[in-house]
């Protein structure tokens, strides 16, 4: 059994078989694009890669965990994912503050986020957890909700509700990070590696409870790892990085 709340330094898909079947209720997979030409992110066919992935995490998922599969549009294009997991959701990560560098096409301002579950209804959803503040144009909602077509009629189930709305398949509140961002921990981490702590912790919050078993099985410098001890959440990290396992534990002893 691989100890609990560490990363791991080694292949994903040799540790994944110390990994026990029925155990984990989330992960989060953030691995290669298939896009770049660093030596990791070399992907003869990423939809075949990300569909070996599935295959393998669907049994390390108990009934109704949840996969979180990072991408390119494509990353999941022309495979058969069904078998094993039940897609809910693509998730748009918006990132305006890219460069528009295109010259012979329109530049490419997102990531998807493919949110799987195992079975047909999710573990856990925890939408109070993620719920981001209502639009300017619903506030004046409130001030609607004893007019006769909100209390008598067709939209009297679209209450307001103070705590926030949901934050939907597109989430443009979220930035990458920059070379100015205090949280990235290398320049070499930046774009292809780190991701910023508010967007992991959203899918944790949403898709985990304190206590539950998380998996990461491409760590990279930690920050998974870091949400999931900062929200009580146990994790089990993989990285064949050696320096960035040692970069994510440092992080972990000091969270």
């Amino acid at each position: 059994m691989l100890e609990h709340n560490t990363i791991h330094c080694g292949d994903t898909f040799t540790l994944l078989d110390e990994v026990k079947n029925a155990s984990v209720d989330l992960i989060v997979c953030d691995g290669p694009y298939g896009v770049t030409e660093n030596s990791w992110d070399k992907i003869f066919s990423i939809q075949e890669f990300n569909l070996d992935l599935i295959k393998r995490f669907t049994p390390k998922l108990k009934d109704g965990g949840a996969l979180y599969l990072f991408g390119k549009p494509d990353c999941i294009d022309f495979i058969d994912y069904r078998r094993f997991l039940n897609l809910r959701s693509k998730i748009v990560w918006y990132q305006p503050s890219r460069l528009a560098q295109g010259r012979i096409n329109y530049t490419n301002n997102y990531d998807i986020i493919c949110y799987f579950i195992k079975g047909k209804k999710p573990q856990c959803y925890n939408l109070d957890a993620i719920r981001v503040s209502q639009l300017v144009e619903l506030e004046h909602r409130l001030r609607c909700e004893n007019v006769p077509s909100v209390t008598n009629g067709k939209f009297g189930k679209t209450k307001f509700n103070t705590k926030g709305k949901n934050p939907g398949n597109v989430w443009g509140d979220i930035k990458q990070l920059t070379y100015k961002s205090k949280e990235l921990v290398c320049r070499e981490a930046l774009n292809t590696i780190q991701k910023p702590e508010k967007l992991i912790e959203r899918i944790v919050l949403a898709s985990s409870s304190p206590g539950d078993l998380i998996l990461d099985p491409f760590a990279g410098v930690g920050t998974c790892p870091v949400v999931c001890k900062r929200h009580q959440r146990d994790f089990i990290g993989f990285e064949i990085n050696p320096n960035f396992v040692e970069i994510g534990n440092q992080r972990l002893h000091e969270c």
